[in-house]
């Protein structure tokens, strides 16, 4: 494979990151994507303006996906661009690819990045900063801007290197189950954030205690894979049945 120069590749990673700047409800991330892969497309292409026209049409088709995985994205068709000027990888084919690639990594960004780990990221920080330790919360920020930066740059020279194959090895990352597990860690943090919000008083041990008790019927819901509506159908009436007076919660209402 023709590798790339470090420039076209630092302007391809930079623009990566502006690829929802242009969306639109025709195509939605799509102009931004072609944006971001055009100082590769036209060093691969210097030779072939008609086949640059080509690539460039290829990538202003549909596209969407978790603004994280862009940066992996742009690698991996850089890299299937690559193959398709050597005519190793019919250019038929990466429709296909193309959507399968986008939508199953869609999904686990959803999943892990935006429904788990920077909610964490963010209930932590709501306690730091109620708990008055705001210096920890800003040094957090930082560490975690940080390190989604650093997370991006990793697979994006991992896209371009290895290409589709480095997809393989992030089912190695159990990302779907981490996120699972991330949102049990966040139902705590919550917990953590309403005892720090709210005086320490002796009814207290009573919150703590319904709360855990509905931790455990999510629980015995999922197991029984009971329709989310049941669920919160018996959360309701469970809710009216308790003698909120009596446990000194009456103040929740």
């Amino acid at each position: 494979m023709a590798h790339l120069d470090f420039k076209s590749l630092y302007r391809c990673l930079l623009r990566s990151q502006l690829v929802g700047c242009a969306f639109n409800t025709r195509g939605l991330q799509n102009i931004g994507l072609a944006y971001a892969l055009d100082p590769g497309l036209q060093k691969i292409y210097s030779d072939d303006p008609h086949g640059l026209q080509r690539a460039r049409r290829r990538h202003l088709k549909f596209y969407n996906t978790h603004p994280f995985w862009n940066p992996l994205l742009v690698g991996i068709f850089l890299t299937l661009e690559s193959k398709i000027s050597r005519k190793l990888f019919p250019p038929a084919s990466l429709p296909g690819v193309k959507s399968t690639l986008v939508y199953t990594l869609s999904a686990i960004g959803d999943s892990f990045f935006s429904g788990s780990l920077m909610v964490t990221w963010s209930l932590v920080t709501m306690v730091l900063v109620m708990a008055g330790l705001y210096w920890p919360a800003i040094i957090l920020g930082v560490i975690f801007f940080v390190s989604v930066q650093l997370f991006k740059i990793y697979v994006f020279y991992q896209g371009y290197v290895q290409g589709i194959v480095f997809v393989q090895r992030l089912k190695q990352w159990n990302l779907i189950n981490w996120g699972t597990r991330l949102k049990l860690v966040n139902s705590l943090l919550l917990l953590c954030f309403w005892l720090v919000i709210w005086p320490f008083q002796w009814h207290t041990l009573n919150f703590i205690g319904i709360c855990i008790l509905g931790l455990l019927m999510a629980w015995a819901f999922k197991r029984i894979q009971w329709s989310r509506e049941i669920f919160m159908a018996a959360v309701f009436l469970f809710l009216l049945l308790l003698p909120w007076e009596q446990m000194g919660l009456d103040f929740l209402f």
